[in-house]
C-alpha cells in the first residue's frame, strides 16, 4: 500500500515520520507541502477523512500562524474557509500529513501510525 506523504524536509517532525515509514517498509509518495500545498479540495477532503476538526489541520506553532493571526481568522471560520485558507500557505499546514485516500493522520505520534499505517 503506497500512501501520499505530505511533509517539509527541513521539519524534524517530518524527518522522525519518514524515519518511521522507512523502518516499517512502508511505500510512499512524498509531496513537499509548503512547494505544493494540498488544493482546497484535497484540504477539505482530507478534512472529512481524518475525522478530526479542520482546527487540527494548522500548524499552530509556527511562525506564520502567528503572524497572520490564524487563531483569530478560524475561531469562527467554516471548514471551506479554513480549508481555503490551509491552502494558500503550505507553512500554515501541521505536518506531516499521511493518507492513503482512506484514512489520514495529521503530525507524527509513533502510536498513531502504529494504529494505522502497519
Amino acid at each position: 500500500m503506497a500512501v501520499t506523504f505530505y511533509w517539509y524536509p527541513n521539519c524534524g517532525t517530518c524527518k522522525k515520520a519518514k524515519q518511521w515509514l522507512d523502518d516499517h517498509s512502508i511505500s510512499y509518495k512524498p509531496v513537499h507541502i509548503v512547494e505544493n500545498p494540498p488544493s482546497k479540495e484535497e484540504m477539505e477532503e482530507l478534512i472529512d477523512k481524518s475525522g478530526l476538526p479542520a482546527k487540527k489541520f494548522f500548524n499552530t506553532s509556527g511562525k506564520k500562524y502567528r503572524e497572520l493571526n490564524m487563531k483569530e481568522k478560524i475561531k469562527d471560520a467554516t471548514v471551506p474557509q479554513m480549508a481555503e485558507m490551509l491552502a494558500s500557505d503550505g507553512m500554515l499546514i501541521k505536518r506531516p500529513i499521511v493518507t492513503d485516500g482512506q484514512k489520514v493522520t495529521v503530525g507524527y505520534k509513533e502510536e498513531t501510525f502504529n494504529e494505522n499505517w502497519l
